[in-house]
């Protein structure tokens, strides 16, 4: 008490001068009337030296708020947690019921500067096309227009070329899918490599042939299978530039499902392929095919120095506005970019598809006759009934002037007279027959066009860049810059809808299943780069690299080619066929047990006390994995520890770039287990059943979890045993809630089980952080109380179902047509609940005969006690035609505003829109998302991408699976059977916004009389209210809460050995923390340009510094949290190593900048992902 009592004084003391000094000078200002009189005619220089005064005293009251209040929460952590309990130092149960757990000593501190809190309050620049009022503009009527029937009818003036020849670039192009109705291997095999073939020979013949190829995984296996003839045949056609590489990824990504990290790394992957077979860098973008568009994408080219891009499959509405407006061609810029940094020129295509029909013109029954490869006799006609003819001289001038005539009228529609017709559609060109077609008929017509100088025009075949430099130079702009009058565009372009109300929202969580195994593919490749790049630098360092597997490398190269491959618009989206989604499946799961043997390999050298006495050997493994999949679409099952009276040791690893204070849950075969730190410290453990269905407990296996502090990206040492003597671990308290007499139960001796017949009173579980009350009738969540919030928050969880349309349109594996509202989900029994507590978690586990919920709470200081742990099992095999929604209600008062992620990079504000169906009011969450308002943010975080919208005020609602019986009509084939047991997992985070927009306190009223008077002075500056901003940001607890959701402690127990374990010894990477505003998105072993199979002595560093909204309570993160402004010293990072080169590159490094000296800091603006190439050593 008396250590509180001085700690108290002193920092009151402190605070009451800083205030007083403070009070004083704004006495002055307020109160002189010599200066009040004064005021209308400031100087402005003594207006900026007193803004930057306050300022300046803002942010020293600033840091005094958050030093006092942090010496306030760590004196009571010391009351509070354990320090004095009365066990010593043994967990307890306090006076109100919850437990109080023995403190671990070490106090942390959460130190955030004012001004990297700044950016998420700055004025942002403007642009002409904010997606948001566009949306709000457009009525969404859909009127017929004519023979463009989602547009209007375009008509001109013949002498508006006469000044400035209209010019046509006629791009070639095959869109070839990595997988949908066939597998990949099967397209190449059946379609693709004679697509390859025949351009070799074809584009040989006449160097005005032109083609353009996106896919780079096809381009690799052919490359790969060839002889080196053709090899060098190709590229010539490349280094002519008669063939571009265009995007150059491994896939044309998905980009409503996809995570960035995902997105960046299969476009690293065809870069570097690109760089180290042909050496040609990308210009532009292609995307014809993803379903929607995200802002993030235009970013990561910007980054990756694609100065140009194209987009298609836009909302009609979106693009017959956009025609009217000649806004096709724009610039996209980020919409948290101040000023237009991030811009990026990108083309809209106009009309319905990409193929022949939709590019040539407004007219598809016109342009389908100049899709040659429909010529009669084809297999492929023309649904217009009119069929192409061949050209002809005696055509030849009639056909030219039909197809001029449709080439002018889309010209209409941009704001230059260059104009871009692609030709091509799904998997074109792989018959020798159609590039004669193609190619000879459009030449014929070139010619004459060409040929005749009363046309005006100027035809020729182009690639997609040819196109942009041509734009560029008709505007007088450099490439990539801005041409004059052509309009800035920010937001994005979810929900797609292709017709009527056909909305392109169901696939948004189609095939949960895959989406989770992706998330955790990905989760596992950054783990394995990182570990595996740290394994070769410290081998190398100690100049063991010779007996360290650095042919683990082939593994890695197989994974990031895999998860690349899954990223394609109809892999993670879930809609191709089954025996495709198999494959993909198979790919993953191969990948999953090669990047747990790179982590096992990499964790066992590292954590080696004596590296003298290190030895790997292939087929005997230091480590186990944590988890094991008996199959592609099995989920996983957590490795047994058999415990015995000498140590068993398990190394945990921590994927996430800052301490990590957490708990791990390992299972044992013995309830008398005891867990030992590294340096012999007892932890406490909670011991718990593994539960084999809802009513029965298996008697073989029982669940240990203890409190772990990990270092950052680390590994760290635990010993267990099996010990008479432990007691520190002590025995979860279970209660069943059973609906009705008649239900046995069957429980195990150690682990006693307490049952009673359920009944309405509402169920309670807590920690030291949260008190959750569950509905005593339905067993799910209803509400939440933070423990410095005295007010009881309703979150209520609600699950209700979809059916479709009995009308012939139907929902499928990409559309989302619902007969109407959700229904409540129901059954005729009651649940079986389940309730554990103690001291380190208690949960509540509610079992249904669709799905069974548990939501968790962790007694852990800190990001992991702060949210809800929810998982959901999901399991809908015997529904036909019906999905499973769960609902948050509360008394949020969010309106119709609500917040998801783009990708995991970036918030994005979003509307609810009456005028719209109820499907299109869903949208991607690949991470988060979230409702606020001028109180509270509640922010569900997820594990999978999934659909989610906001249908009311204070409501989020995200569907967890779908079975639907049939195809929707979108070239599938098949409806959505092959469901799976799926594991959907979530984190809920309520937070308050701080002083709820009003000040509060003394501290608070400071800053609001600062703000008032800077306002005062410089003319009143209106603050937004937070709701209406057009960009947001998740908090720093939110964004951690996120990474420890999708970047699981991986628990690998050494094996046990003949001659007893080698000594071991914590492994901590880093020698400086990380500034917890920076993300380490990967630490990526570049590929030796001679060996594709081992690694080069250089790595990647990729790293994100991330947005943050310091408006919501500040919490307790459990570590030592720091931000610097954007600094950060890459020589001092790393511990043991050495630092030889650091060089800037862009983001696919591709491209580099001059190496900075090795004693350099990097500075990274808040969002802003960067690259450097360093050389470890």
């Amino acid at each position: 008490m008396k250590l509180k009592k001085q700690v108290t004084v002193c920092g009151g003391a402190i605070f009451c001068v800083a205030v007083f000094s403070l009070y004083l000078m704004l006495d002055r200002v307020q109160h002189d009337p010599a200066r009040r009189q004064s005021a209308g005619n400031f100087p402005r220089s003594q207006i900026s030296v007193l803004q930057n005064r306050i300022e300046q005293l803002e942010q020293l009251l600033e840091e005094n708020h958050h030093i006092i209040s942090h010496i306030k929460d760590s004196v009571l952590e010391l009351t509070d947690t354990g320090a004095i309990s009365p066990s010593g130092h043994l967990p307890f149960r306090s006076a109100n019921g919850s437990w109080v757990l023995p403190f671990d000593g070490r106090p942390t501190f959460l130190s955030v500067k004012p001004q990297d809190c700044q950016f998420a309050l700055g004025r942002r620049s403007q642009t002409d096309l904010q997606m948001l009022d566009v949306y709000s503009l457009l009525r969404f009527d859909n009127v017929d227009g004519g023979v463009w029937k989602q547009g209007f009818e375009i008509t001109y003036d013949p002498s508006e070329w006469d000044e400035e020849t209209l010019q046509v670039f006629v791009v070639p192009h095959s869109h070839n899918d990595p997988g949908w109705i066939k597998t990949f291997e099967k397209y190449y095999n059946d379609q693709t490599q004679h697509i390859f073939n025949n351009m070799v020979v074809k584009l040989t013949e006449d160097p005005r042939r032109k083609f353009i190829w996106s896919e780079i995984s096809y381009f690799a296996k052919w490359w790969e299978s060839v002889d080196i003839h053709k090899q060098e045949a190709m590229r010539k056609l490349i280094l002519s530039g008669q063939l571009e590489m265009v995007t150059g990824g491994w896939v044309m990504t998905d980009e409503a499902n996809a995570h960035y990290f995902a997105m960046i790394d299969q476009l690293i992957e065809g870069h570097q392929w690109l760089e180290r077979n042909l050496g040609v860098t990308p210009q532009s973008g292609w995307a014809v095919d993803p379903f929607g568009h995200s802002a993030t994408m235009p970013y990561l080219l910007k980054r990756a120095n694609i100065s140009s891009m194209l987009i298609q499959r836009v909302h009609y509405s979106i693009k017959k506005h956009f025609s009217a407006t000649r806004s096709l061609e724009f610039m996209w810029r980020q919409t948290w970019d101040p000023e237009s940094g991030t811009d990026i020129f990108c083309h809209m295509m106009p009309f319905y598809s990409y193929d022949v029909p939709h590019t040539c013109g407004p007219d598809p029954k016109i342009c389908c006759q100049f899709d040659f490869k429909r010529l009669p006799g084809s297999r492929v006609n023309c649904p217009w009934k009119v069929p192409p003819r061949a050209i002809t001289d005696a055509n030849v001038a009639e056909r030219a002037g039909v197809l001029l005539d449709q080439y002018r009228k889309k010209s209409k529609l941009f704001r230059s007279k260059v104009l871009l017709v692609p030709l091509g559609d799904d998997f074109r060109y792989d018959k020798a027959l159609e590039w004669d077609q193609q190619y000879l008929n459009y030449q014929k017509l070139f010619d004459y066009m060409n040929s005749h100088p009363e046309m005006h025009v100027k035809a020729q075949f182009a690639t997609l860049t040819d196109y942009f430099n041509a734009v560029y130079k008709t505007k007088g702009v450099a490439q990539g810059m801005r041409p004059p009058d052509y309009p800035v565009l920010s937001g994005d372009f979810f929900a797609y809808a292709d017709r009527e109300d056909h909305y392109w929202s169901g696939y948004y969580t189609s095939r949960p299943f895959y989406k989770n195994l992706d998330r955790v593919l990905e989760s596992h490749l950054r783990g394995a780069e990182i570990l595996y790049s740290l394994a070769v630098a410290h081998a190398r360092h100690a100049g063991m690299e010779g007996r360290y597997p650095t042919s683990d490398y082939s593994l890695l190269t197989d994974a990031r080619r895999n998860i690349g491959l899954f990223q394609h618009h109809d892999a993670i989206t879930g809609t191709a066929k089954e025996v495709v989604v198999i494959d993909y499946g198979n790919r993953l799961l191969h990948s999953l047990v090669g990047l747990k043997r790179v982590i096992i390999n990499a964790a066992h050298f590292l954590v080696m006390k004596n590296k003298d006495i290190y030895r790997f050997y292939q087929t005997e493994p230091f480590l186990e994995t944590d988890d094991r999949r008996a199959a592609q679409d099995s989920l996983p099952q957590r490795t047994l520890i058999e415990l015995e009276s000498s140590p068993r040791y398990l190394v945990l690893f921590n994927p996430v770039e800052q301490e990590r204070l957490c708990l791990v849950t390992v299972l044992v075969n013995s309830a008398r287990v005891r867990v030992l730190t590294e340096d012999g410290q007892t932890l406490p453990v909670q011991l718990s059943a593994q539960w084999a269905s809802a009513v029965e407990m298996s008697g073989e296996v029982l669940q240990a979890s203890f409190m772990a502090r990990l270092p950052a990206l680390g590994l760290a040492i635990f010993h267990l045993y099996d010990s008479a003597d432990s007691p520190m671990t002590l025995r979860s308290d279970t209660l069943l809630r059973i609906p009705g007499p008649g239900q046995s139960i069957r429980g195990s001796d150690p682990l006693p089980v307490r049952s009673q017949t359920a009944d309405a009173q509402p169920l309670y579980i807590q920690s030291q952080s949260l008190t959750l009350g569950f509905s005593g009738t339905t067993g799910l969540l209803e509400s939440i109380r933070r423990k410095d919030d005295p007010q009881e928050v309703r979150v209520q969880i609600q699950i209700l179902t979809y059916g479709t349309r009995p009308s012939k349109d139907k929902s499928g594996a990409y559309l989302f047509l619902p007969d109407g509202n959700a229904k409540p989900y129901s059954q005729r029994e009651a649940p079986i609940v389940r309730v554990v507590e103690g001291p380190l978690f208690a949960e509540v586990v509610t079992h249904y005969q669709h799905f069974q919920q548990t939501v968790r709470i962790h007694n852990v200081p800190g990001v992991d006690g702060l949210s809800l742990d929810i998982t959901t099992m999901v399991d809908i095999r015997d529904q036909n035609n019906k999905e499973l929604a769960m609902r948050l209600v509360t008394d949020i008062k969010s309106e119709d505003t609500f917040y998801t992620d783009l990708n995991g990079f970036q918030m994005q504000p979003r509307r609810y829109f009456q005028k719209l169906p109820l499907q299109a009011n869903f949208y991607p969450m690949p991470t988060m998302a979230y409702i606020q308002d001028r109180q509270y943010r509640l922010t569900l975080h997820t594990a999978q991408a999934l659909g989610v919208s906001s249908l009311a005020s204070g409501q989020l609602e995200v569907i967890l699976d779908r079975r639907l019986m049939q195809d929707d009509n979108r070239g599938l084939g098949q409806g959505l059977k092959d469901n799976k047991r799926t594991a959907n997992r979530f984190r809920l985070l309520l937070e308050r916004r701080s002083s709820g927009g009003k000040p509060d306190g003394s501290y608070a009223k400071v800053i609001h009389m600062i703000n008032k008077i800077i306002g005062g002075i410089l003319g009143g500056h209106k603050e937004e209210p937070v709701e209406s901003r057009p960009v947001s940001f998740p908090s720093l607890l939110s964004h951690m809460t996120s990474a420890i959701l999708n970047h699981e402690v991986l628990a690998l127990p050494v094996l046990p050995r003949k001659h007893g374990v080698p000594p071991l010894r914590t492994f901590a990477p880093f020698a400086s923390t990380l500034p917890c505003d920076f993300h380490l998105l990967n630490l990526r072993s570049i590929q030796n340009p001679q060996d594709a199979h081992s690694p080069s002595p250089y790595t990647a560093l990729l790293l994100h510094r991330l947005g943050l909204d310091c408006g919501l309570e500040a919490q307790n993160p459990g570590f030592n949290c720091t931000t610097t402004q954007g600094q950060l010293s890459v020589p001092g990072l790393f511990r043991g190593l050495d630092l030889h080169l650091l060089q800037p590159m862009s983001l696919s490094l591709m491209h580099s900048q001059p190496p900075l000296s090795n004693d350099s800091s990097v500075s990274l603006e808040p969002m802003e992902l960067s690259a450097y190439k360093l050389k470890l050593c």
